[in-house]
């Protein structure tokens, strides 16, 4: 068993999870976010190895046929994958880590990391969502309808996760997801591999 434990957070586009998850970052040095790999090429200010490992489409396909990604996925013409062994290698060393995903991902995730954590980010209603994408004043109406009905498709998967967090309030969502990550650390297993030397004495005849 690692000793870290794996986060998963879904949410739909709108419901607040980046702002969650980059508060949550901020208030706990002991959660990193994961580094995907990407063929896109990189935005101005991303940083190779902080953002994401860059890698071109060739390099990106053989690490997939060696099953070195855990997840990957083609989002608008670009792969995107999450290496196995550098999850391992984190979570191994102590560290909690934290995988932003669609449900899709998390599903490939959740088979083989079975004692990932799953976070849902909910919104209120999917009025209020409509109104934060409106709000946004980034995208037509056309694609927010696209993503109010993707939004539908993927709340329908919220069962599948552990925790549920609706985000009415931006404050009290951040309590409740700092309450979920550290709810999942004092489970038994995620103690017994953090603190072996605790335990031992209760092992003894």
């Amino acid at each position: 068993m690692t000793i870290g434990t794996l986060f998963i957070i879904a949410a739909p586009s709108g419901a607040g999870k980046t702002t969650l998850v980059n508060r949550l970052l901020a208030n706990d040095a002991q959660v990193r976010r994961s580094i995907s790999y990407t063929t896109r090429a990189p935005r101005p200010g991303e940083v190779n190895g902080g953002d994401y490992h860059f890698v071109d489409l060739p390099q990106f396909m053989a690490m997939r046929s060696r099953g070195e990604f855990v997840e990957s996925a083609e989002v608008h013409g670009n792969y995107y994958g999450t290496s196995r062994a550098w999850l391992e290698a984190q979570m191994t060393s102590g560290m909690d880590m934290l995988l932003e995903i669609d449900w899709q991902g998390a599903q490939q995730i959740q088979r083989e990391f079975t004692e990932a954590v799953g976070i849902f980010i909910l919104p209120p209603s999917m009025d209020e969502l409509k109104r934060r994408l409106q709000q946004r004043a980034t995208d037509s109406p056309e694609v927010i309808a696209r993503r109010l009905a993707a939004a539908r498709d993927e709340m329908r998967h919220v069962t599948e996760f552990d925790f549920a967090i609706i985000n009415r309030d931006l404050d009290v969502a951040l309590g409740e997801l700092t309450a979920a990550v550290r709810a999942s650390r004092l489970r038994v297993k995620r103690q017994l591999a953090r603190h072996p030397d605790v335990f031992r004495f209760f092992e003894q005849d």
